[in-house]
C-alpha cells in the first residue's frame, strides 16, 4: 500500500470518528432536553405563581397565553401531549378550567401527578347568584390564601419533579411567599381608606368574593349573576341589579379588563343610575406593558382601581 493511499485511509477513517462524535453528542444533547423536568401549568396566573416557585429548576409551560378566558379557553392537541409527558400538572380546579378538565383526568390516567390548587386553600362557595352554593375557583383575589397556594406548589414539584434542586425550589417559594405577605399588607392598609358605607362590590361576574371576604367588603351583586363568564343575564336580572346598586348607593361597576363592558354599559345607561364602569383584572394576566403581567402587578392594579373607584366620588 503507497504511502498516499495509507494516508487517505487515516483521514478517512478520521472523518467517520468525527462524525460519530458529533451524532453521539448531539444524541446526548437531545436527551439531556427531554431529560430536562417538566411542569406544565393550565392558567397564566397559576403559570406566573409556579414560575417564581420553579425558577430554574424545570421547565415550565403555561397552556393560557396572556388575556384568555379560563372558562371558555381549549386545549390544542400538542398541549394535551404535554400535559401527558409533563412531570407534574398544576391546574385550579374548582370548575374553572371547564373545557380543561378532561385533559388533566387523561394525564392523571397516564400516570401523570396533577394537583388542582383551589381545592387546598380552603375554598369558599358563592353566596348568591345562579352558582350559589358551588365551590368558588377565584381564590387568587385573596393573597393569603395565593401564599398557601405557593408553598403546596412547591412541596409538590419537590415531592414529584425529580432532578430539582428542593433547596432552590424551596428557599424560592419562601422568597416568594413573603412578597405575597408584603402584597396582603399593602392591599389592607389601602382598603383601610374606603369608608365602610362604600364597601360595596359590583362586578361583570361573581369573581371577588375572596378579596370580598377577606377585606370587609360586601358583594351587592354582578352583572351577570354567575361565577362563569359563559353565562347571560336576563332582562329581570339586570333589573333586579339595577334596584340592588340604587338602593346601596354604589358608585362604580367593576368589569374585566379582558371582556368587554357592553353589559356593565347597557345596565348604566337602560336603569339610568350614576356609576362609573371601571375595568379590573380578573381572571386573566395582560402582556408584558399592559399593567398586569404579573400576579403581584395585576392586583396592586386592582388594589388602587377599587380604592379609586369607590372613593373618588
Amino acid at each position: 500500500m503507497t504511502a498516499t493511499r495509507r494516508a487517505g485511509n487515516v483521514s478517512l477513517l478520521l472523518l467517520l470518528l468525527l462524525c460519530l462524535l458529533a451524532t453521539a453528542t448531539g444524541c446526548a444533547t437531545e436527551q439531556r432536553q427531554r431529560q430536562r423536568p417538566s411542569v406544565v401549568v393550565t392558567t397564566n396566573i397559576l403559570g406566573d405563581l409556579t414560575r417564581n416557585v420553579v425558577g430554574d429548576e424545570a421547565e415550565v409551560t403555561v397552556l393560557m397565553q396572556p388575556g384568555a378566558d379560563p372558562h371558555s379557553f381549549g386545549v390544542s392537541a400538542p398541549q394535551a401531549a404535554a400535559m401527558e409527558q409533563a412531570d407534574l400538572v398544576v391546574h385550579n380546579g374548582l370548575g374553572l378550567e371547564e373545557n380543561v378538565l378532561r385533559h388533566v383526568e387523561a394525564a392523571r390516567a397516564s400516570g401523570v401527578p396533577t394537583l388542582a390548587v383551589g381545592e387546598s386553600v380552603d375554598p369558599m362557595t358563592y353566596s348568591g347568584g345562579e352558582s350559589a352554593g358551588r365551590p368558588d375557583p377565584h381564590f387568587w383575589t385573596d393573597p393569603v390564601r395565593v401564599r398557601k397556594a405557593v408553598r403546596l406548589i412547591g412541596d409538590r414539584v419537590v415531592r414529584h419533579v425529580e432532578g430539582v434542586d428542593a433547596a432552590a425550589v424551596r428557599k424560592n417559594a419562601e422568597r416568594y411567599g413573603a412578597e405575597l405577605a408584603g402584597l396582603h399588607t399593602s392591599m389592607r392598609d389601602a382598603f383601610a381608606s374606603v369608608p365602610a358605607d362604600r364597601r360595596r362590590l359590583v362586578t361583570n361576574h361573581h369573581v371577588f368574593g375572596y378579596l370580598a371576604d377577606r377585606y370587609g367588603f360586601r358583594v351587592v351583586g354582578a352583572v351577570i349573576p354567575s361565577g362563569t363568564t359563559l353565562a347571560s343575564p336576563s332582562a329581570s336580572d339586570l333589573d333586579s341589579l339595577a334596584t340592588a346598586v340604587r338602593k346601596a348607593g354604589v358608585p362604580a361597576i367593576f368589569a374585566d379588563s379582558s371582556q368587554p363592558d357592553r353589559l356593565a354599559q347597557v345596565l348604566k345607561r337602560e336603569s339610568g343610575i350614576d356609576v362609573d364602569v371601571v375595568p379590573l383584572f380578573s381572571e386573566s394576566l395582560t402582556p408584558k406593558g399592559q399593567g398586569a403581567a404579573t400576579y403581584l402587578q395585576m392586583m396592586r392594579a386592582n388594589t388602587e382601581a377599587i380604592t379609586e373607584g369607590l372613593t373618588s366620588r
